[in-house]
């Protein structure tokens, strides 16, 4: 819904001044000024500035990451920085973070025009999205053969060559309390990070990149325990039979999800046939009726069942508005005309081709609990592709004591989720959202978002979730 509908015109003239006679003096004096976007095509007047371009990570290789910066508003300034990332691999972040999800615009039907999303999380943080590896949206590489050996290890580094290269073209966001954040195989990317910052950080009394933490939701965390809760969840929910439920134990429990068996292949065809034609994403929603065999070719996740349904519709306006000309004129995308191919949600070639992947982030989540980092992680319930149980087992396997038993949390009266506070780690449940959480659940996603940067457990009912 577009929120300038019923303003009264006072109110909307006076939005529309405020878009035109922002400053700019403090982009013109930080050097890049360049990438500064004047409007995008079909935007509504807007009171925070935003910047995209690209940092190049390989001059030899030339590798380009491609970057949307959408800032908080004055009157929220200085705000922290966050960095976005979602997953796939192979998945655009400005597709999916940017334009469906937590980002300040949603995308009309047919790629026509954009309106202001409500709960955009740049009202609280400046937000950073990322397409990253390079291949993926505007992200590109004159290495064909870097579509083709793409892994988490290259792209973590790759990951870090950008920020530390961003910091010098944005220099006033140094020392800036910064987290990362995302969702689904950046449950790869995001510890694998903040990993790396960190460790670069040792030594440094006051760091440029002055990391404190990290959110990540409904993430790849642990292939084993990630199988495990996630085929209990199949037939919890009555998706699987029971003879599914052991086979698919019986087979994948001990698989890789990288290079699963052909053991392993079968029961997961033997389940997509009992599912249905369903949404994993967000079960208890319908598909989308336009093209619903399509939507189960979309590469989501790097696991088997993640190439399973997704409703396509959001999808197709995100790739009608990014191939507009005057839309990557605007973006500052493919100055060089290096991506001489469509703009896709998600690559293909990078989803099909990945390399290395290890198979638990549980050692780096021990590291950096032990760093005293703030770690939360969040999960929509109503995801059956990376679900609330293969989460809580992957938790659980941390032996982490508990300093807040499970209690529910609310959004003014109504139970926005539940929440369990551990040492070192906070877990969140988002109460009916799918597999992307801001786009199911934006206010509650807002709220919770809001109490992980000041570090505040989620409301209970008697302190009720607001927004700020």
């Amino acid at each position: 819904m577009n929120t300038m509908i019923g303003r009264r015109p006072l109110v909307a003239l006076v939005a529309v001044l405020t878009f035109l006679l922002r400053p700019a003096a403090t982009a013109a004096a930080s050097g890049h000024a360049a990438d500064r976007i004047d409007r995008l095509p079909g935007q509504p007047p807007v009171d925070f500035d935003m910047y995209s371009g690209y940092i190049t990570v390989e001059k030899s290789a030339g590798r380009s990451l491609f970057y949307l910066l959408q800032e908080a508003p004055e009157e929220a300034q200085p705000a922290p920085l966050v960095l976005w990332l979602n997953g796939g691999p192979g998945c655009s972040s400005i597709a999916y973070g940017a334009s469906e999800e937590l980002g300040a615009f949603r995308i009309t039907p047919r790629g026509a025009g954009l309106f202001l999303n409500e709960y955009r999380w740049n009202k609280v943080a400046n937000i950073l999205f990322l397409d990253s590896p390079a291949g993926v949206g505007f992200s590109y590489t004159n290495t064909t053969s870097d579509l083709y050996t793409s892994g988490d290890n290259r792209t973590a580094h790759d990951s870090y060559t950008f920020l530390a290269k961003w910091f010098e073209k944005f220099p006033h966001y140094k020392y800036r309390d910064f987290y990362i954040a995302g969702e689904s195989y950046a449950g790869h990317y995001v510890p694998e990070l903040s990993q790396l910052v960190h460790r670069n950080n040792k030594g440094i009394e006051k760091p440029i990149i002055n990391f404190k933490g990290f959110m990540v939701g409904n993430a790849v965390i642990d292939d084993y325990h990630d199988y495990r809760g996630t085929f209990e969840f199949w037939w919890n929910h009555g998706l699987v039979s029971d003879e599914t439920y052991r086979l698919l134990n019986r087979s994948c429990i001990d698989d890789s999800s990288v290079h699963p068996s052909p053991a392993c292949g079968a029961a997961f065809n033997v389940s997509m046939e009992e599912q249905g034609n369903i949404d994993l994403y967000s079960i208890y929603t319908p598909t989308c009726n336009e093209t619903a065999t399509a939507s189960r070719r979309r590469p989501r996740g790097r696991y088997p069942w993640m190439t399973g349904s997704y409703d396509p519709c959001t999808d197709r306006y995100s790739t009608a508005y990014y191939n507009r000309p005057d839309v990557q004129r605007a973006l500052h995308a493919n100055v060089t005309g290096a991506i001489n191919y469509p703009w896709v949600t998600c690559s293909d070639p990078i989803y099909n081709n990945w390399r290395d992947a290890p198979r638990s982030m549980l050692p780096i989540y021990k590291e950096l609990i032990e760093a005293g980092l703030r770690i939360w992680v969040f999960s929509g319930d109503t995801d059956a592709v990376v679900p609330l149980t293969a989460t809580r087992y992957s938790i659980g396997a941390m032996g982490l004591a508990t300093t807040n038993s499970w209690y529910p949390w609310y959004d003014v009266q109504e139970v926005g989720g539940w929440s369990q506070v551990y040492e070192g780690l906070t877990l969140v449940t988002v109460r009916g959202a799918g597999h992307e959480v801001p786009l199911h659940r934006p206010r509650q996603a807002l709220i919770m978002f809001q109490h992980f940067l000041q570090g505040k457990p989620m409301p209970g009912h008697t302190t009720n979730g607001t927004l700020a």
